[in-house]
């Protein structure tokens, strides 16, 4: 009994060890591949630096163009500013004029009223004239001859100045109804010169917007997250550390599940033993108590009683790793594919509010870091059943894990933000299966793989 449980512990430490030895070659073989890559990623970014430069140089002519565009915006912006404040400024002329007129004719219309009733005391008093000479002859002395020849002049005085006056109005109003006309010309003016600047302004943004749309295509759309060459070199180098340390740390997991298991094994081994002992003693105090009994009964019940059922030795817990996890709530707004050209590499999740980014398994941190196109973003390298993996969370808010760190699933790495060359609040996610380059030809669809 003692040699054949063994045999069974020692087949069975045979077989999980044999997993274990295959899973550590198959990691060594990617850290190997891992280093290939580096070395052909190196002499690719050598081969295309010439044209990453020659686009640079395309995109900073179209940015001069876009500044330009900017600089006249402004300007047009002014101006219609200024045309409006002009469009104002005739409006309050106008009804300024207007006033002026209205105040005139009110004085022209007083003094017609004044005129009609002298015209009339005229007519009632002498037919219409004034007999100069009868006034004089009917002086009583020269002091009243006197005082008659200036009442004479006053009332000729009063009557020209009044005349004078209400002709003088009559010329001022016509002269400001022609002001009016002509500011009303100016204002028709200044506001189709005003919609000539607004449509100016119109052509100029549809310009600046065609020019951003063509260098954001000319980048590779923003979600492609161009790189640059020493950052892309940076994460590269990172990736081969980030590879031994998580081969270390998915080898301590298996060692430790290993030991799980051989203790698991060894307990079921000696719960089988003490049942079995337990088993055999029960029989044969049964077997001595009826030994008066009948040889064939005696027979019958003098047999050891069948050993209970073994307890099954239980597996391994399944590790927290062995699928991904979704890393942040909210609908899936892209997937990976072609997009505008160019290819998606992962899937974006968007939601508002401070939406919580979480690790998809667990892993070593490849790099944390700030990116001119991802902004804030974390790699990580993952090893799963003896496959690497790379997850890409970019775009965060923040980061909460740093360079080197070992996280578990569900690890809070940041909040869902949008840093970089991102168009609004959202995750974007990648997986790689194996390890990340440049070209991300290992990117895999993330909606296969998380659950």
């Amino acid at each position: 009994m003692a040699t054949a449980l063994t045999i069974t512990l020692a087949l069975s430490g045979l077989s999980a060890a044999l997993p274990q030895t295959a899973s550590a070659e198959n990691l060594d073989d990617q850290l190997n591949n891992v280093k290939e890559k580096q070395s052909s990623n190196e002499k690719e970014l050598q081969k295309k630096e010439s044209e990453l430069a020659d686009v640079k140089a395309e995109q900073e002519d179209v940015q001069a163009e876009i500044e330009k565009l900017n600089k006249e915006v402004a300007e047009t912006d002014e101006k219609i500013s200024a045309k409006e404040q002009e469009i104002k400024d005739t409006n309050a002329e106008i009804d300024q004029l207007k006033e002026e007129i209205k105040a005139l004719e009110e004085r022209i219309a007083e003094r017609d009223k004044l005129l009609k009733d002298r015209v009339r005391s005229m007519q009632q008093n002498g037919g219409g004239t004034v007999d100069y000479m009868e006034v004089l002859l009917g002086a009583t002395d020269f002091s009243d001859l006197v005082e008659r020849v200036l009442a004479l002049n006053t009332i000729a005085d009063q009557d020209k100045k009044i005349l004078e006056e209400h002709k003088a109005d009559k010329e001022a109003v016509e002269e400001k109804k022609a002001q009016v006309e002509d500011k009303l010309a100016s204002l028709e003016e200044n506001k189709a010169e005003l919609e000539n600047l607004k449509q100016e302004l119109d052509a100029k943004k549809a310009q600046k917007d065609k020019l951003m749309k063509s260098l954001e295509e000319e980048e590779g759309e923003l979600h492609n997250h161009m790189m640059d060459l020493n950052e892309t070199a940076e994460i590269l180098s990172a990736q081969e550390s980030a590879v031994k340390q998580e081969i270390k740390r998915a080898e301590e997991a298996a060692r430790k599940a290993e030991e799980e298991r051989k203790a698991a094994a060894a307990k079921a081994a000696k719960e089988k033993a003490e049942a079995e002992a337990a088993a055999a003693a029960k029989a044969k105090k049964e077997a001595a108590s009826s030994s008066s009994n009948s040889s064939s009964s005696s027979s019958s019940n003098s047999a050891p009683a069948p050993a209970p059922e073994p307890a099954p030795t239980p597996a391994p817990a399944p590790s927290s790793s062995a699928s991904f996890i979704k890393p942040a709530a909210g609908p899936i707004t892209s997937g990976l594919g072609q997009r505008w050209g160019t290819f998606h590499a992962g899937i974006d999740i968007a939601q508002g509010g401070n939406n919580p980014v979480s690790a998809a398994a667990d892993g070593t941190v490849l790099r944390s870091y700030h990116s001119d196109s991802y902004g804030n973003v974390v790699f990580i390298t993952h090893s799963i059943n003896g496959q690497m993996y790379t997850t890409v969370y970019a775009h965060m808010k923040n980061r909460a894990v740093s360079t080197g760190q070992t996280v578990s699933q569900g690890t809070y790495l940041g909040t869902m933000g949008n840093s970089g060359h991102s168009t609004g609040q959202h995750l974007h996610f990648e997986i790689h299966k194996g390890s990340w380059n440049s070209s991300k030809s290992n990117a895999v669809n993330p909606m296969n793989y998380i659950r």
